[in-house]
């Protein structure tokens, strides 16, 4: 299995560090989990049915045509490459790694390109992946772009891919609206903005006739009872959306502030994490976990992710610790 965030079981094994002793900044998720309502009890003991609520929260949400409830987006990530013939593969990259591995698993030929490099390759292509806004860098790529891409692969029966995991904070950039055209497969992922990740649970948005062709290989009642409630409630808890994207981009910003205070100025970022690109980034990362601090380190190109801190403890000992690193290295 690839690596990712959120691995406290190993970091407290490797720093012998107890569990509740950490800060874990790894993982790109809310810091404020949604508050877990009370659940029926039908929930728990009956199978789980489609069109109780949640597809159309879904809907009105995420402003999309048609949606297919998941277990998790990294389910609709690993089950995409059945539903086509072995072809050509772009991943707009660096991104999270799962999108090739998992193209690559089904025998599709796979080049990781860079954004530049998009229009040239573009036309040899069966399918291009896009992360929007990217996970780790957090560059946000135009809707226009985008359609344009789409339009290019579309008349050939191609394929764009566009994971939108950390949109929730900028619905205006999403091609939600869009995906009930042929040939463009939006992925949405619950858990992250909803601080709400061991939930899994996720959607893909796209025209009817491809839903129906994924829901077949996901196969009846994937996403149980109880996370269907807690999903529809959530979805439609507009109030509490405006309070998450409002403290989420304002803790992003302050991140930002603090790690440039401290000289580590980061080169990209979302509403939900920050991403720094050092050649110190080993070396960070290890002194903050012999503190307790989790970070997500990218050896392949010295870079860490900064999770948002939830509470005010939380900051200062973000601030306390890199305040002793700049000392020790000055």
């Amino acid at each position: 299995m690839l690596e990712h965030g959120g691995r406290l079981r190993k970091a407290c094994a490797q720093y012998g560090i107890a569990q509740d002793e950490w800060l874990d900044l790894s993982s790109g998720l809310a810091p404020w989990p949604w508050p877990i309502p009370p659940i029926p009890l039908r929930a728990w003991a009956r199978l789980p049915e489609t069109e109780d609520g949640l597809e159309q929260a879904a809907r009105d949400y995420y402003g999309a045509a048609h949606v297919l409830p998941v277990p998790g987006s990294q389910a609709a990530i690993q089950l995409l490459p059945r539903l086509r013939r072995v072809g050509k593969v772009g991943v707009l990259s660096p991104c999270y790694a799962e999108h090739a591995e998992a193209w690559r698993r089904g025998g599709y030929i796979v080049r990781e390109v860079s954004q530049a490099e998009v229009d040239f390759f573009i036309d040899q292509l069966d399918v291009l992946v896009v992360v929007n806004p990217n996970n780790p860098t957090g560059l946000s790529l135009p809707p226009e772009r985008l359609l344009d891409w789409h339009a290019r692969l579309a008349q050939r029966g191609g394929w764009l891919v566009v994971d939108e995991a950390f949109m929730d904070n900028t619905p205006h950039l999403s091609l939600a609206g869009h995906a009930h055209q042929v040939g463009l497969i939006v992925l949405r992922s619950f858990g992250k903005f909803f601080g709400l990740a061991g939930v899994r649970l996720g959607f893909v948005l796209a025209e009817r006739k491809l839903l129906r062709l994924l829901a077949d290989q996901v196969g009846p009642w994937a996403v149980a009872g109880p996370t269907r409630v807690l999903g529809q409630l959530c979805l439609a808890d507009s109030a509490g959306h405006a309070r998450q994207r409002q403290r989420s981009e304002v803790a992003s910003a302050r991140l930002a502030q603090l790690l440039e205070a401290h000289g580590f100025a980061p080169q990209g970022g979302c509403a939900l994490f920050q991403w720094l690109r050092t050649e110190h980034a080993a070396q960070v990362q290890d002194f903050m976990a012999r503190r307790g601090i989790l970070l997500r380190l990218f050896a392949h190109d010295s870079s860490l992710r900064f999770g948002l801190p939830g509470e005010e403890a939380d900051w200062l000992r973000l601030d306390q610790a890199f305040a002793a690193y700049t000392q020790e290295n000055p």
